[in-house]
């Protein structure tokens, strides 16, 4: 890591990182997830969930490569893994059943499946460590703690946005991006899957 500079700062860098990372963390697209499973946990803890994200995140922007190399693993086979995690949360909606029955303890669903694979999964963790190729570190990383401020403000937000769209409203947003989550998981898991 460069030693850090003023002018390695830039305005633009930080306004385009953030737009990326916005646009593929999709916070305000999870919201209906993030509902159904707080209904399910009974409480999702927002600081747990900002902090252990935005860990991986900042992990991924300076040593993601190298620790999947460490692991033995390569960015294609951690896409898929966290594919098949988000195909399972889509059916779950869709259909009504219960994947994930011992996920009620909120400590540990705040991290899996919400901090990974819903807010950093592996298009937040790939698109990291693609820009570093177009922005200077710290303008991504300014960028990274933006979306995180966005993350926690959406999280802890829930229950007002679950009053406004009642129950009759939730439903049908809840199978809606159910049907949207399972056709990402397959599109992560067809682009990643090797031929």
């Amino acid at each position: 890591m460069d030693e850090f500079s003023i002018s390695n700062v830039s305005l633009k860098e930080i306004i385009s990182a953030s737009f990326a990372l916005f646009a593929v963390i999709d916070i305000l697209g999870s919201i209906p997830i993030l509902i159904s499973l707080k209904n399910k946990m009974g409480y999702i803890s927002a600081s747990r969930a900002t902090l252990v994200s935005g860990a991986l995140m900042i992990v991924f922007l300076f040593t993601g490569k190298y620790f999947l190399e460490l692991l033995g693993l390569d960015i294609k086979s951690f896409a898929v893994a966290g594919s098949i995690v988000l195909f399972i949360l889509g059916l779950e909606m869709v259909l009504g059943w219960d994947f994930f029955k011992g996920d009620t303890n909120h400590k540990v669903g705040s991290i899996v499946p919400i901090a990974f694979p819903i807010i950093a999964g592996s298009g937040t963790l790939t698109t990291i460590m693609s820009i570093k190729s177009l922005f200077h570190e710290y303008n991504i990383l300014i960028a990274i703690l933006i979306n995180l401020i966005l993350i926690f403000i959406a999280l802890v937000s829930l229950r007002w946005i679950e009053k406004i769209l009642g129950p009759s409203g939730l439903l049908v947003i809840r199978k809606f991006f159910g049907i949207i989550l399972i056709a990402i998981a397959v599109k992560m898991f067809k682009t990643n899957i090797s031929p």
